[in-house]
């Protein structure tokens, strides 16, 4: 898969995380398609797309064995640096540490790291 097509995998499987776990109606920005997403998140999705696809080659699918937060926690650590990347200042809620995301964050960022899991498998 291309970086592009894995940042695309990454994007819809975000949006899907993000109805499936916010709580009420999520802001438009949180679930905006493809198309509307911003140059930058577009290469950030893809940078940590393949970020999980290596660790996952590295590791020879051990990486698997993880817990579903631990999946979670790497995915929003390689999310974290692509925004020190990409601003020079970036918003608290961009670069916030695992225990001060909600839940709902959480879940997707488990759900992206299987997502991209099952499309290396």
């Amino acid at each position: 898969m291309s970086r592009t097509e894995g940042a695309r995998l990454f994007r819809e499987t975000w949006i899907a995380g993000v109805r499936r776990h916010f709580p009420g109606e999520p802001k438009p920005g949180y679930v905006a398609p493809w198309e509307e997403t911003p140059e930058w998140e577009r290469a950030a999705a893809g940078a940590v797309y393949a970020q999980v696809r290596q660790f996952l080659e590295v590791s020879e699918g051990h990486a698997g064995r993880l817990t579903r937060e631990q999946k979670g926690r790497f995915v929003a650590t390689c999310w974290t640096a692509q925004m020190y990347r990409h601003f020079e200042d970036p918003k608290p809620g961009y670069v916030a540490d695992w225990p001060d995301l909600p839940g709902w964050q959480q879940e997707t960022d488990a759900d992206i790291f299987e997502a991209i899991e099952k499309d290396v498998s």
